[in-house]
């Protein structure tokens, strides 16, 4: 009952903002959820602007767990299409600071009165405060820190939120065969995993060392050192970062800073870090970036790190090279040999939609070449050619993205394949060279001396489920009326939402 009480309170304010069951969807809604459409914007207020930017407004009224929410659905063009993730991806995540009080009550909670005391003994007032947690600013004897606090009872709030979210993605999956190729439980499951481990500051803190290590060897940025007696579960210390956020105005200001160099470096750090590396932050917005009085990117907030395997990285360095060199069959084939698009499909045909795609940009003036338009109209093929959208993939395009917008606000006249080409092609040439047939040699060796050791126990388990009596796992009854429970579930959703709305106007 409460799951479907934070459901009517959610599909309310969606409502206001015309966000649930548009007009511009009418046609292709069943009957009862035309109804439902059709009473919500009566009463909705007649909300202006684009739907992403209403779905914005109304995620940012609803709270942490909806603010998080948007910013995961901003990675999934493939379901939204590229304009509502664009005006996701602004979705403002600022909310009132608490106080000093409850600030020091947590520093307690964490570390004990005794060492709170010894290890925070001059707090100043929080700078900054978010969804999730608030940052402060302290001077110590080894010199300034920045203290980042979780806001009190937020894990319970998001557990009870995640709870409703969940329910809401069983009950489109159950209703929806086409919704099932999206995996609205499974992305939602990824969702309320990705929330939790934000609510342990440790596992930031593991992300922000591992990141720091990377940006020294690669010399693209600077990331601030953790400091690990001053940080825990709800706590995290890390050395403060003189500078100025990229959201400011002034951040440019300094007529000594290299505009281009700048822009250069923030792409080709992230793809070093990504190809080389297989991990990279992926949360690269302008606030998280700030400009040293070096003219220097510091990065921080590593709440979300992305990480691709070897196949993953080599699929990226391919597909760029591809469309870098317009070899669109290489492109195809790399979909293909990865398993991302059915071998049903034809690689003529897909090869022709990739050169649809990378055809109107060849030749144009670095202002008008997009890496970001280019990946967010090829997920957009997801669809026609029924590819499977892979998390990860979709983080790293979603970064992607960010980070040439990030680039084209330093220098407006950022080509990011041009920036991109020598990162790619150093790696392209050492992993298809001797050295990355040798590597790869040598991985499958060890995968293969690996899945041998196993074997002995992988046989025993076999020959134990061959002897255990078989169990049926669902009724048939259940599994032919599961649609229209799914139905029935769907329309009580609606209209509890549209009574809501009403009364809540009344």
């Amino acid at each position: 009952m409460s799951d479907y009480l934070r459901l009517m309170r959610a599909g309310t304010a969606l409502a206001r903002h015309d966000v649930i069951l548009p007009a511009a969807y009418q046609s292709r809604l069943p009957l009862p959820a035309r109804v439902a459409g059709g009473v919500m914007r009566i009463f909705g207020g007649g909300a202006r602007g684009r739907p992403g930017e209403r779905l914005a407004r109304a995620l940012e009224k609803l709270g942490p767990a909806y603010i998080k929410l948007g910013q995961f659905l901003a990675t999934r063009p493939d379901v939204f299409g590229s304009q509502v993730t664009i005006d996701l991806s602004r979705l403002k995540d600022k909310l009132p600071p608490f106080s000093a009080k409850l600030a020091r009550a947590a520093l307690v909670e964490e570390f004990g009165l005794d060492e709170a005391n010894r290890l925070f003994p001059d707090l100043g007032p929080p700078l900054a405060a978010a969804s999730l947690a608030q940052v402060h600013k302290m001077e110590t004897s080894g010199g300034t820190r920045a203290v980042k606090i979780l806001r009190p009872g937020i894990e319970g709030q998001l557990t009870r939120e995640l709870s409703a979210m969940k329910r809401a993605a069983r009950t489109i999956e159950g209703v929806s065969m086409e919704s099932r190729r999206l995996r609205p439980v499974a992305f939602t499951e990824t969702i309320a995993a990705a929330m939790m481990r934000e609510t342990d500051l440790r596992l930031e803190a593991g992300g922000a060392d591992e990141m720091r290590e990377l940006s020294e060897t690669s010399g693209y940025f600077q990331v601030p050192r953790v400091d690990w007696d001053r940080t825990g579960r709800r706590v995290l210390t890390t050395d403060w970062v003189d500078g100025i956020p990229l959201t400011h105005p002034d951040a440019l200001a300094n007529p000594a800073i290299d505009r281009v160099a700048l822009a250069n470096d923030i792409t080709r750090g992230f793809l070093t870090h990504a190809i080389e590396h297989g991990v990279f932050h992926a949360d690269m917005h302008e606030g998280n970036i700030i400009i040293t009085p070096e003219g220097k990117v510091a990065l921080v907030d590593f709440g979300i790190i992305g990480r691709i395997g070897l196949t993953e990285r080599r699929f990226l360095a391919e597909i760029l090279w591809g469309f870098l060199k317009r070899d669109y069959m290489r492109i195809a084939e790399v979909h293909f040999e990865a398993g991302y698009v059915p071998s049903t499909q034809s690689v003529g045909d897909f090869a022709q939609a990739l050169r649809s795609i990378g055809e109107p940009v060849h030749g144009k003036p670095a202002e008008d070449v997009s890496m970001g338009r280019v990946i967010l109209q090829l997920f957009d093929y997801t669809q026609t050619f029924g590819m499977e959208m892979r998390p990860e993939l979709v983080l790293l395009q979603k970064t992607m993205v960010q980070v040439e917008g990030v680039a084209r606000a330093i220098h407006p006249g950022h080509n990011i394949w041009n920036a991109s080409e020598p990162v790619v092609e150093a790696w392209v040439r050492r992993s298809f060279g001797p050295e990355g047939a040798a590597r790869l040699i040598r991985g499958n060796l060890h995968e293969i001396a690996n899945r041998l050791k196993r074997l002995p126990d992988v046989m025993d388990r076999f020959e134990a489920s061959l002897d255990a009596p078989a169990t049926p796992t669902t009724s048939p009854r259940r599994e032919r009326f599961a649609p229209w429970w799914g139905w029935f579930g769907l329309t009580v959703i609606l209209a509890l939402i549209a009574y809501a709305g009403i009364t809540d106007l009344i």
